[in-house]
């Protein structure tokens, strides 16, 4: 009966494992669908003068800008929104920051672009990798880097409007780097321990959803400091 019972256990955590492996591979996956989007969406602006003009002069730039975290507070709510409108919210978020970031080609040179690219992808790898498989507990750092970019953004949108020297920018953007670093482990982290084969397909998918518009944040907004700081360099 012992035997019977280590079998079934064994059999369970078997389970387990394999589900919470396809968990994180669809999360991975809708993260990388919503970079593919973005770069897609930025090389289709970016090309045309007159997408430019339609989307990024006059006041229409600004429900382009503001119109990613309008999304996020309003249109993205895992506890009452189904995986078909989570997934159709996050195709909309994805598609807004490929259209903010078509002036890229114009502002860096390409190959200051694929550099900031691949570090950022490298970073992000590895740093999904320790939360992964990490046995601390993440959950204070994800805390601190929370309440630290919050500090950072109200700090960035006074240098709108006072301006700072090259110098501030740059530690903004080297803080912004370090605190998105640690965002993206404690979300591996969390999205590892939030997974239960018990939720049903439905709430994992929901799950899944939400992770990966948190990790493709954390990706975009790595991207963009790095790229800053390679131009600035």
């Amino acid at each position: 009966m012992q035997t019977n019972r280590f079998s079934q256990t064994q059999s369970t955590a078997t389970s387990v494992d394999a589900g919470l492996r396809t968990h994180m591979q669809s999360v991975y996956n809708r993260m990388t669908i919503g970079v593919l989007v973005t770069a897609i969406t930025a090389w289709i602006v970016g090309s045309s003068p007159e997408l430019m003009s339609l989307f990024l002069s006059g006041p229409q730039k600004y429900l382009i800008i503001f119109g990613p975290l309008a999304i996020i507070w309003f249109g993205f709510n895992p506890a009452t929104m189904s995986s078909q409108k989570l997934k159709m919210a996050f195709i909309g978020v994805s598609i807004l920051y490929g259209i903010s970031f078509s002036t890229l080609a114009y502002v860096y040179a390409g190959a200051d672009i694929a550099r900031a690219f691949f570090i950022t992808s490298a970073m992000f790898a590895g740093l999904s990798i320790y939360g992964y498989t990490t046995k601390k507990d993440l959950t204070a750092l994800g805390s601190f880097c929370i309440m630290a970019l919050i500090g950072l953004i109200v700090v960035s949108i006074i240098g709108m409007f006072i301006g700072f020297s090259s110098g501030v920018e740059t530690m903004i953007s080297v803080g912004v780097v370090l605190v998105m670093a640690g965002l993206t482990a404690w979300e591996t982290q969390n999205t590892k321990r939030m997974y239960s084969p018990s939720h049903g397909t439905e709430i994992n998918s929901r799950m899944a959803w939400s992770a990966a518009l948190s990790l493709y944040i954390s990706f975009v907004i790595m991207f963009s400091h790095i790229l800053s700081l390679m131009s600035n360099r």
